[in-house]
């Protein structure tokens, strides 16, 4: 067993749990690990020993990212290494799982979204855990792409497995619109697609998604349900984004317009491409990602009238997208946006 403790946090409350969580390393991952320590859990995290965006991070630097819980390491996409040097034969109440597909390319979309989480459910439900708490998305409502498709396929396991769940479906996260800043600091204008109002979103922070998904351990009304939630305050388009942005640095506003039927070239040339080089298939999902998000609001879906309804989206947390522009122009923060990137 390959397994680091740091120091935990000496407030142990009453209703404390063993926690198992997957995909700790990541930003939001490990806004939850310190949510659930700040709450007296005893959380132990499961990372590869190269963990991180592109595999960067050491065991070392997990260890110092995930300070108050044990940090065991080894492959969670299999099963036996799960057990083996994951769970240790231990006994834990929880599992919070905020891992996700690094491209959302097919084959690894199915093998993490979908296969790993399968064996990881295996695996808790005999270490007699008897609650999940699943980070998944708001755009799986309308799926149209590989890792939507594998994602709600879990969900359909999970919410059949006789096990408590809250499945969180979280609005665009503030490191996903904050890829133009570099852009505008070097004089460029901000691009949309469209006249940049196709689309609105509920922008959330990572740390408040993280209170909510360690709130619905103790929360009874977020158990057994599937849990839509954006950020404080109104829906925000792209051009207000551009808008805000350009105040912050006290330029005037630019915009380049992207046609959305040049994404529309974009994606059949590539996928074209893809069918008779099978190396760029993946390269054709990504183009299709990138024209679901340039169309599609990031709002909850009536699905009566197939419209995205901005007040049918909760507003939850306290951090608004514009503070954290403000506070990512002054320097006081930083993104890390890895393999997600699009600008």
């Amino acid at each position: 067993m390959n397994d680091t403790t740091t120091p935990p946090s000496t407030h142990r409350s009453p209703d404390s749990r063993r926690v198992f969580v997957l995909g700790a390393t990541g930003t939001i991952g490990r806004a939850t690990v310190r949510a659930l320590v700040r709450r007296g859990h005893q959380v132990v995290c499961f990372v590869r020993p190269r963990a991180g965006a592109r595999g960067t991070l050491t065991p070392a630097e997990s260890v110092e990212l995930l300070k108050g819980a044990t940090v065991r390491f080894g492959d969670f996409t299999d099963p036996a290494s799960l057990a083996r040097d994951g769970f240790c034969g231990e006994h834990f109440d929880a599992l919070v799982s905020c891992l996700a597909s690094r491209t959302g390319a097919p084959k690894e979309a199915w093998a993490i979204d979908h296969q790993a989480h399968l064996h990881a459910l295996d695996v808790a439900t005999d270490a007699g855990v008897s609650q999940v708490v699943l980070l998944s998305a708001i755009c799986v409502q309308k799926p149209r792409l590989a890792f939507q498709h594998a994602k709600l396929a879990f969900e359909k396991v999970l919410m059949g497995s006789g096990l408590t769940y809250s499945i969180v479906r979280p609005t665009a996260f503030f490191k996903s619109l904050s890829g133009q800043i570099d852009r505008l600091k070097q004089g460029k204008a901000f691009l949309v697609f469209g006249d940049g109002t196709l689309t609105a979103c509920k922008p959330i922070s990572d740390d408040d998604v993280a209170q909510y998904l360690t709130e619905c351990l103790d929360n009874a009304s977020r158990q057994n349900r599937v849990l839509p939630i954006g950020g404080p305050g109104p829906a925000i388009t792209p051009r207000q984004q551009g808008e805000h942005l350009f105040a912050l640095l006290g330029r005037d506003p630019r915009f380049k317009h992207v046609p959305v039927a040049l994404l529309d070239m974009i994606v059949w040339t590539v996928d074209a491409l893809g069918r008779v080089v099978p190396q760029l298939a993946d390269k054709a999902e990504l183009a299709r990602i990138g024209r679901y998000y340039a169309t599609e609001s990031m709002l909850v879906l009536d699905p009566i009238s197939g419209r995205y309804d901005a007040d049918a989206t909760p507003s939850v947390g306290t951090e608004t997208l514009f503070d954290f522009y403000a506070r990512l122009i002054k320097g006081e923060v930083a993104t890390e946006r890895g393999d997600h990137a699009v600008f």
